[in-house]
């Protein structure tokens, strides 16, 4: 498949089936992630796995986003192992690692699309409070949620999904 063809059919899922991911699937996801191109090839990407009964309820408790999908990845970054530059005027005190992981996780986006897994970005929830629940280090860094899942009977994309404004609208020349 064409990649094009991929990031089209790709949609924010929010009707997930209870059927678990393969292991070997998930492996291929994360794998993904882990060769994303990041700032200098620093790679402070990190991946936690949310899929057990206990760390899934946790999870209901920091946001309400997750529709019920069997695998979420809580996708951050180590903050003292991120690249960054403390002398660009217009970008003090810049970090790669939000850039970082976040394309990491696009990368592993699409690896699942596919694999016919579905996803949605979750960005729905308070930080600070993920940390505390999840007892994570503190130089660790949470981005974004990468919810995953089998689609179930209900699936089907919002017709928000259809809805792109012209490559003119994006595109300028210098």
């Amino acid at each position: 498949m064409e990649f094009l063809e991929l990031a089209k059919r790709r949609y924010s899922e929010r009707f997930f089936d209870s059927k678990p991911i393969e292991q070997e699937k998930l492996d291929l996801i994360l794998e993904a992630g882990r060769i994303a191109p990041t700032a200098a090839n620093y790679q402070p990407q990190r991946f936690f796995l949310i899929r057990s009964d206990e760390a899934l309820a946790k999870l209901k408790t920091v946001t309400k986003f997750t529709f019920n999908a069997p695998t979420v990845i809580l996708v951050c970054y180590d903050d003292d192992e991120a690249w960054g530059t403390f002398n660009d005027r217009l970008h003090p005190n810049y970090c790669s690692g939000e850039q970082d992981a976040s394309i990491a996780a696009a990368n592993m986006m699409y690896e699942a699309e596919n694999l016919g897994i579905h996803t949605l970005w979750i960005r729905g929830f308070d930080s600070q409070s993920v940390v505390d629940t999840f007892e994570l280090p503190d130089t660790m860094i949470p981005v974004m949620m990468l919810a995953l899942g089998y689609p179930n009977d209900r699936a089907k994309p919002s017709q928000a999904h259809f809805q792109r404004k012209p490559i003119e609208d994006f595109v300028l020349e210098l």
